[in-house]
C-alpha cells in the first residue's frame, strides 16, 4: 500500500523520502497503540556518514541523523543504538537470522544519490582506512540534540579506537 500511495502523492523523482515518512508514521502509530515510548531504529555508522555527505554535497548543510532524540509530539524517544556499528558488521551478523535481505525495489534498482555516496565512501576508505573513524569524529556534534541534558551520556567516545575496531 505504501508504494501505491507514493505513486499518487509523489512530488519528487524518488520514493525514498515519502516511503521513509510513511514508515516512520506507521512505527509511531504502532508504538502509541502498544503504549511504547521508545523506538529503536537500526541506522548504522555507514548510514550516518552517507547522510552527512549527502547533506553537505546536495543541500549545502552539515547534518546527519541524531543518535537520540524525542519526536515532535514529545511522546516517543527515538534511539539509534547501532550508530557505532558498520554496515558490513550488521550484514555479517544477520546472515543466519530470519531477516529479509532484499533492498527496496523502488529505490535501489536505479543508481541513487545515496548509492553514489556509498561508492564514494568505499573508494575513499580503500585509499584511507581511517575515513569512517574521522567522519565519526566530525559528525559527533551533529549526532546529538543540542540542549539535551543527556547528550554526552549517549555519545561518549571513551575509546578513541572504537571505530577502528569496527572496520
Amino acid at each position: 500500500p505504501i508504494m501505491e500511495q507514493a505513486k499518487k502523492n509523489l512530488q519528487r523523482k524518488s520514493f525514498c523520502a515519502y516511503c521513509a515518512r510513511m514508515k516512520r508514521g506507521i512505527m509511531y502509530r504502532i508504538a502509541r497503540e502498544q503504549n511504547y515510548n521508545v523506538l529503536a531504529l537500526a541506522q548504522h555508522l555507514d548510514d550516518l556518514a552517507e547522510s552527512f555527505l549527502m547533506s553537505a554535497l546536495y543541500s549545502g548543510s552539515l547534518r546527519t541523523m541524531k543518535a537520540h532524540y524525542t519526536n515532535d509530539a514529545g511522546d516517543i524517544r527515538i534511539i539509534r543504538p547501532l550508530v557505532y556499528v558498520r554496515e558490513r558488521q550488521n550484514a555479517d551478523f544477520a546472515v543466519d537470522l530470519p531477516v529479509i535481505q532484499d533492498s527496496c525495489p523502488a529505490c535501489f534498482t536505479a543508481p541513487t544519490q545515496r548509492e553514489h555516496v556509498k561508492q564514494l565512501l568505499a573508494n575513499e576508505e580503500r585509499e584511507h582506512k581511517d575515513v569512517l573513524h574521522n567522519m565519526l569524529h566530525a559528525m559527533r556534534p551533529l549526532m546529538i540534540k543540542k540542549g539535551t541534558p543527556v547528550d554526552e551520556k549517549y555519545l561518549p567516545l571513551q575509546d578513541d579506537n572504537i571505530s577502528r575496531t569496527l572496520t
